[in-house]
């Protein structure tokens, strides 16, 4: 399932940031980010072209994390002042899509502990694709067929639902171990809790969702 679209409002942005007469979308990718770090506060040109290249992730991670919050497009937005604040501070340009992994994920988790102390349900009921990584469900079959690819389709499906059963806590270590690709180091810092307890859940998340595929898993 795709994310849906999140409009981000540039008024914030257009406001501070200057117009450049740089060709942003023929930039590289890490050329565009030095570019961005070069002046006092990123261009609007070259600000807007690194949006637009980075945007999806945003949206995809989001949406993972929060697939039933109907404000997303506040908190993506907020992702973007920060990063327009803050890029001179990012010291590997090259580690730039982790860097806006890790401002969006701990807004989301700020956003998530004031929405707790407020009492306010939140469902994290978020499809997970799963490509690599350990989470690596295969069916053994070199050359699927029909039958193949429908037990295969039915796999994911089951697949999703078994996330969606799991508790909060070891849904959001999930995306953030499977989705993002975050170190256990990492998601501790995030989520505000112990190594072992990061470690513990995403053991706990597997054998769970191990037990209800095994019939798959088995095939």
């Amino acid at each position: 399932m795709s994310s849906e679209s999140l409009p981000v409002s540039w008024s914030a942005v257009e406001a501070i940031a200057p117009h450049t007469s740089v060709s942003a979308e023929k930039l590289s990718n890490y050329d565009l980010i030095l570019q961005c770090q070069a002046g006092f506060r990123p261009g609007k040109a070259l600000f807007a072209e690194l949006m637009r290249r980075y945007h999806p992730h945003v949206e995809k991670l989001l949406y993972h994390l929060a697939p039933d919050w109907t404000d997303r497009a506040d908190l993506a937005q907020e992702v973007w002042i920060r990063v327009y604040r803050n890029i001179k501070r990012l010291q590997e340009p090259v580690k730039f899509r982790g860097w806006l992994s890790r401002i969006t994920t701990n807004l989301f988790y700020d956003e998530l502990r004031k929405r707790k102390r407020n009492s306010v349900p939140l469902s994290l009921d978020a499809p997970l694709a799963v490509e690599d990584g350990e989470l690596d469900w295969e069916l053994a079959s070199d050359t699927p067929g029909p039958a193949e690819e429908l037990a295969t389709q039915e796999f994911y499906e089951q697949l999703r639902h078994a996330i969606a059963d799991l508790p909060e806590v070891f849904r959001t270590t999930i995306v953030l171990r499977e989705i993002e690709g975050m170190a256990y180091e990492e998601i501790a810092e995030i989520t505000g809790v112990s190594l072992g307890t990061v470690k513990s859940r995403i053991a706990r998340a597997r054998q769970r969702l191990q037990e209800q595929l095994q019939q798959y898993l088995d095939a």
